[in-house]
């Protein structure tokens, strides 16, 4: 791309424009004949089948589900060629879907041309090795899926050990041996006539290898609490301005991240992908007042979350948390936008403190989403507001929402304030809510709602004034 072109990228642009100067060339792969050696190598999704097991619901949830694992494959890297849901009362225990559909399985895997097989749930280490044994290739589950995504959108530095954290942390119960590799041990009476050095009390690989996992995760969980610890001193400073703070949260792919660019102006990357954007972003914003807060947004959620991922990323969620409002965001153009609701709040319930926090249900996509939808869900949900970030519509009704909402400053001021003070004035305008102002032969008349720090220093500072002149 010529110097040219980039000088119109906005800041999520060139993030955009890096994320896709490199893509897959589809038939161009090379595959291990071993597919056992899939956990020490790295994840490569290409030609893919997807399974479902339809235990609960209705068959168009069970559709839906799978559909949101397309979009997860393809996120990811690779090339759906089948979808496949099977109806059982449970999981099998053994093979996720039964010894004979795994071979059923096998012949779909064989006539696609596939090379991996994802599943929608979370399987146990017995599972994914006895369906790999059927099909003969690689078996992905959907935790699996969803750290790999993470894995390549994580940028910041505590958004990349989050990442490598919830990924240790799936991988270290899903470590195997097979023959002579992982179960050869180091040492011990086995080691013959090896003499000195290679005698002692021995140690397979796989032990050597949780070992060291373990290690590296006790690392990763100290340099996330010393980065937390920044983030909270942050959080902490704007707590001791009395900035009120809002939190965008919501499903991923809902259009948080365009929502931000549109109340502030951030600039962040906006990309038609789940989990495009990991690393939260705290932006400025203003009410139409004048009031200043600010707005982060935040990682989105999905159905069935890994619980790696939520602790992994719980410092980040604490900007959720710490907010005085937060705004709901669902895709008003989903087939099921409820479903999307509940799993968001059912997340959200397990964060300390988060119960409490008025909540705006933000209906996005409204350009995009069927009428007869949005009036259904603005009859659910009593709280809302319909908007569109790509076109503007409702923002403005949405900023007066959020003005209604924030908590009210406390203290109202009228006073004369001396004209070497502009500073005061100034900061009348930042953190608090100007009534009025009158400039006289002796200083400034402020009439204003601030907080209880400026409130201080103006007391200090200015002198009460019954009436304005």
């Amino acid at each position: 791309m010529s110097n040219e072109s980039y000088e119109h990228l906005a800041a999520g642009d060139y993030d955009l424009e890096d994320r896709q100067a490199l893509r897959r060339v589809a038939g161009l792969s090379t595959e291990l004949e071993d597919v056992t050696e899939v956990e020490y190598r790295r994840l490569r999704l290409e030609r893919v089948v997807l399974v479902g097991v339809w235990t609960t619901g209705t068959v168009v949830d069970a559709e839906n589900s799978l559909q949101e694992l397309r979009l997860l494959a393809e996120t990811a890297g690779s090339q759906v060629l089948e979808g496949l849901i099977q109806r059982r009362q449970r999981p099998d225990s053994a093979t996720y879907i039964g010894s004979g559909k795994a071979a059923e399985l096998r012949d779909i895997v064989v006539s696609s041309g596939a090379d991996t097989v994802i599943c929608d749930g979370e399987l146990t280490p017995g599972q994914l090795r006895q369906l790999e044994e059927v099909v003969k290739v690689k078996v992905i589950d959907r935790t699996a899926l969803i750290l790999d995504i993470f894995a390549q959108h994580a940028k910041s530095r505590e958004g990349k050990a989050q990442v490598e954290l919830a990924q240790l942390s799936y991988l270290l119960p899903r470590l195997r041996g097979w023959g002579g590799n992982l179960s050869r041990q180091v040492g011990g009476r086995a080691a013959g006539g090896v003499g000195i050095g290679g005698r002692g009390p021995g140690e397979t690989k796989i032990e050597l290898d949780r070992r060291r996992i373990r290690e590296r995760m006790a690392k990763l969980r100290r340099q996330i609490g010393g980065m937390s610890t920044a983030r909270e001193t942050m959080r902490s400073r704007r707590a001791r301005r009395e900035v009120p703070a809002v939190a965008i949260a919501g499903y991923t792919n809902a259009g948080k991240s365009s929502l931000l660019n549109r109340l502030t102006g951030a600039g962040v990357l906006v990309e038609d992908a789940l989990f495009a954007t990991l690393d939260p972003t705290v932006r400025r914003a203003r009410t139409p007042d004048g009031r200043l807060f600010t707005i982060a947004d935040t990682v989105g959620f999905v159905r069935h979350l890994p619980h790696q991922l939520v602790e992994a990323f719980r410092s980040t969620l604490e900007e959720v948390a710490d907010a005085d409002l937060i705004l709901h965001v669902v895709d008003g153009s989903h087939p099921d936008p409820e479903s999307q609701l509940a799993a968001v709040r059912e997340v959200l319930a397990d964060l300390d403190g988060v119960g409490h926090i008025p909540e705006i249900v933000v209906v996005n996509k409204a350009d995009a989403a069927d009428p007869v939808v949005l009036a259904r869900l603005a009859t659910r949900e009593r709280h809302s507001v319909v908007v569109s970030a790509r076109t503007g519509k409702g923002i403005d009704e949405l900023l007066a929402v959020i003005e209604r909402e924030l908590p009210r400053l406390d203290h109202e001021v009228h006073m004369l304030v001396p004209y070497d003070r502009g500073d005061l004035i100034s900061r009348a305008h930042k953190e608090g809510e100007v009534l009025s102002i009158d400039h006289t032969a002796d200083g400034t008349v402020l009439r204003a709602r601030v907080p209880a720090g400026l409130y201080s220093e103006l007391d200090r500072t200015g002198k009460p004034v019954e009436t304005v002149v």
